[in-house]
């Protein structure tokens, strides 16, 4: 790889890095009683939890709502992410990006 070439795709993939940064996706668990947002680069942006699945008599169920929403956000923005990176890396996983 010349030197040109490296520039472009380090450019290119800080334009991926960029678009990662600003994606947003939604999953929600317990029928929309929870929902996390987070962008592509698997940063919780939210977490919001609907008043009538907070009962003290039975924290653990809302523990678990957060935690399969959770789970289940973080994984698909780490799909997301290696979906626009992958095409630019050759399939090649770099540390930090993907």
């Amino acid at each position: 790889m010349n030197r040109n070439m490296i520039q472009q795709l380090q450019a290119r993939l800080a334009k991926a890095q960029e678009e990662l940064a600003n994606m947003t996706i939604e999953v929600s668990s317990g029928g929309g009683a929870v929902k996390v947002t987070v962008d592509g680069q698997q940063k919780i942006k939210s977490i919001k939890i609907a008043k009538e699945v907070v009962n003290p008599e039975d924290v653990e169920m809302l523990e678990d709502l957060v935690l399969a929403a959770v789970t289940e956000a973080i994984t698909k923005s780490q799909e997301a992410a290696s979906k626009q990176l992958g095409g630019l890396t050759g399939g090649f996983k770099i540390p930090g990006l993907m």
